[in-house]
């Protein structure tokens, strides 16, 4: 008998060994449940809770509703970058991802503006990594040009396979700026 016959035979019945242990736990059970009316048992009550007594949510919050930003993170994108109000949507059919902001100090803004920064939407659920596309007679779906306080700007991302979808988190990457945890629209 070869090497290879013999390891392929033990490898078997390695494999025999483990469903015949599997059947013989099974076993047990499937008599159990075969005796008397052969329906399983009815689900037992559970106690009420007590008053005041803190319990799990029943469901999750549906995907749809925006988490919203809390203050110290508004506080830290106005004071250290220059913007607020940091918005991801879909739009375009879910084809393209949509980031809004509005600048308050156009100085601190700069970096988001830079023509050289290749923004980037990184979606950790997926993987993915979206990027501006260019057209050929629009150039970049983003705006630049001199920024102005109070001014609302965008960038959209290619969103093809739609990769994202509303209420996933995503990152925001342009050159030194990172937005985390932006919850999409």
């Amino acid at each position: 008998m070869t090497r290879i016959a013999m390891f392929s035979s033990r490898r078997t019945l390695k494999n025999l060994a483990g469903a015949l242990a599997g059947v013989a736990l099974l076993l047990p059970a499937l008599a159990r449940a075969s005796e008397g009316t052969g329906q399983a048992p009815p689900p037992k009550a559970t106690a009420p809770a007590a008053r005041g007594a803190v319990t799990a949510p029943a469901r999750k919050p549906p995907p749809h509703r925006a988490a919203t930003m809390n203050k110290k993170a508004r506080d830290f994108y106005q004071g250290a970058w220059g913007v607020g109000g940091l918005k991801v949507s879909r739009v375009a059919s879910g084809n393209l991802i949509r980031f809004t902001y509005r600048v308050t100090d156009p100085a601190q803004a700069a970096s988001l503006n830079d023509r050289n920064a290749k923004p980037i939407l990184y979606a950790p659920r997926t993987r993915a990594v979206l990027s501006v596309p260019a057209m050929e007679k629009v150039g970049p779906l983003r705006q630049t040009g001199a920024l102005k306080a109070g001014q609302e700007y965008w960038m959209a991302f290619s969103n093809k396979g739609n990769m994202v979808k509303p209420g996933d988190r995503v990152n925001v990457i342009v050159g030194q700026f990172h937005a985390d945890g932006l919850v999409v629209e």
